[in-house]
């Protein structure tokens, strides 16, 4: 499985990646929404998009609506990984097309955890097992 990681912090995407990349995916990172775009226009292929909601040039919640938008894109899941908590924020990110909503802080168990609910890895898969 493939990802892609968009957060404007490098750290940040490197936690992600690295959590990612404990569970078996291979990834990719984009420091806004306008560079992730740019990369599946040029032909990266992801079954994941881990999107935080704050970033410059373009959001994710663009980002989001703008993927949705574009047939060819439809199929990959989406989860915004975001320090907005408010509950219109997540309703409107859930009803723009992402499939879930982590917030940060978080641990490696509950990305894993969110992974599982989307059916993206097996249950059985431990916490012991994250990179």
């Amino acid at each position: 499985m493939r990802a892609l990681v968009v957060d404007d912090s490098r750290t940040m995407r490197r936690i992600v990646a690295g959590i990612l990349q404990g569970l078996g995916f291979e990834t990719h990172e984009a420091e806004h929404g306008a560079a992730a775009l740019a990369l599946l226009e040029c032909g990266l292929e992801v079954d994941l998009a881990c999107i935080d909601w704050n970033m410059p040039v373009m959001d994710g919640l663009e980002l989001v609506v703008r993927l949705r938008a574009t047939p060819a894109w439809r199929a990959i899941t989406l989860m915004m990984v975001t320090t907005e908590s408010e509950q219109d924020k997540i309703v409107r990110a859930l009803a723009a097309g992402a499939h879930e909503y982590l917030l940060k802080p978080f641990g490696p168990e509950a990305l894993r955890d969110k992974l599982v609910l989307l059916g993206m890895i097996p249950a059985g898969v431990l916490a012991g097992d994250l990179a």
